[in-house]
């Protein structure tokens, strides 16, 4: 008889369809920091809306070209302790050819680091929310730059890195609840135990000026978030990718209606804030069980962190921290609860076979995502704090109190967002020309 023949796995080719669709969700991951530039813009008094635009915009430039030099080495080259990656053909990405394939996958490198490098870059554009009206743009730009390398590099290795000690744990993170989410939020936190609350906090209103734009950023959200999630599963050859596209649009419905029912029961209506920061709490809270839940699990994450997230944003009136547009209470909350609810409702029949509570496995799993939830919230609130600390008592972090009160457009950028100096403007005509007519009138009646 003759011996059996062995055959070697063949080797993954490079697949034209997946890297289209993998280039086609990198463009729409960085669509989502300008849609969160819009959200958080809208949220803000006028006198602050440029300022939080550009607070978002920036880390486009500031990440990209760190991730260029080193980010992409230290989150996702060769492991060293568990804790950090390094590459040195990696710096400055000049020695990756170009139809070199990412490890195992049927895309080249440059695509996964591209599709990650918009990751990298939303990450610390969502801390901004928390520190609206009040912080310097140098300080804030000199922020991004030292927190995407001590923090969000290291984390992402952690988590996603071949050789991470969470990624070697079996910590489920599809596509960032514990390295964007929980990380941005924690940092949020910790950033404003530092630097204090904005003039007027719980004294004078501080509504949202234009919820037309806070609904136009919630879409753009909402839209690119399907390339965040279903794009991280580098292709859709088995299927998994589409289950978590169908669970992103599953989950952010029910948190909506959720976060919707709780307002109206709580406050008596149904606010278009609400409707929009109950999307992005399903948002957040489904992006790291995506890929592990079915549709009926989806629906009960995201009506879960709706109810949660829209009663968290009420603590910080109670404790006093002045997160100025709730990265806390939603992006915090909403991805803690994201990932610990994987050790309830993983299905064992998406990304992995690992089972819940629910499904009959016990509660290991859910103890592994603890691990990760709590070790990146530690982490990052830490580090965070004390990189605020020190920026603060060098370059200071605060605006003067007059410039804040007198608004941070203008102080900040010497702009504004809205022109009402033009002729025929009903804003200019009630604060200009109205004095000179009433004066006018005045000598007509003498």
């Amino acid at each position: 008889m003759a011996p059996a023949i062995t055959l070697a796995a063949e080797a993954p080719k490079l697949s034209a369809a997946n890297t289209g669709f993998m280039l086609i969700c990198s463009a729409l991951v960085m669509l989502m920091t300008p849609g969160l530039a819009f959200f958080y813009g809208g949220m803000v008094r006028v006198k602050s809306t440029l300022n939080m635009l550009m607070m978002s915009f920036i880390s486009l430039g500031i990440v990209t070209i760190l991730w260029v030099l080193y980010g992409f080495s230290m989150a996702f080259g060769t492991d060293s302790g568990s804790l950090i990656g390094w590459n040195s053909d990696w710096v400055g990405l000049s020695n990756i050819g170009l139809t070199q394939l990412w490890d195992g996958y049927t895309i080249p490198i440059f695509v996964f680091l591209v599709f990650q490098l918009m990751f990298a870059i939303i990450t610390p554009a969502l801390i901004s929310g928390a520190l609206a009206d009040r912080v310097k743009f140098s300080a804030w730009a000199l922020f991004i730059a030292l927190w995407a390398t001590v923090v969000y590099f290291p984390v992402a290795h952690w988590v996603w890195g071949a050789g991470g000690w969470a990624f070697e744990l079996g910590v489920i993170d599809f596509a960032g609840g514990t390295a964007v989410h929980i990380n941005a939020g924690a940092a949020a936190l910790g950033v404003i135990l530092v630097i204090g609350k904005r003039v007027g906090f719980k004294k004078d209103p501080m509504r949202p000026h234009s919820l037309p734009l806070v609904m136009l950023g919630a879409g753009l959200l909402w839209f690119g978030w399907f390339g965040f999630n279903a794009g991280s599963w580098l292709g859709n050859d088995d299927g998994v990718g589409a289950l978590m596209f169908v669970n992103t649009q599953v989950a952010t419905a029910a948190a909506m209606l959720a976060w919707l029912a709780y307002e109206k029961i709580r406050h008596g209506a149904f606010t278009t804030l609400g409707a929009a920061s109950g999307a992005v709490a399903g948002l957040v809270a489904i992006t790291p069980a995506g890929g592990a839940v079915t549709p009926l699990g989806a629906i009960a994450v995201g009506a879960i962190a709706g109810v949660l997230c829209a009663m968290a944003v009420g603590l910080k009136y109670k404790f006093g921290y002045d997160d100025s547009l709730d990265v806390v209470g939603v992006h915090l909350v909403g991805g803690v609860v994201g990932s610990l609810l994987i050790g309830f409702f993983a299905s064992g029949k998406g990304q992995s076979e690992v089972e819940g509570l629910f499904y009959g496995g016990g509660l290991t799993q859910f103890w592994k995502q603890c691990a990760g939830v709590f070790a990146v919230l530690a982490y990052s609130l830490i580090v965070s704090a004390i990189l605020a600390f020190v920026l603060d008592k060098t370059i200071g972090m605060r605006v003067t109190e007059d410039d804040e009160v007198a608004g941070i457009d203008q102080a900040e950028h010497a702009e504004t967002a809205y022109d009402f100096s033009g002729a025929g403007g009903g804003a200019a005509k009630t604060a200009v020309t109205a004095p000179v007519a009433a004066a006018a009138s005045k000598k007509v009646d003498a």
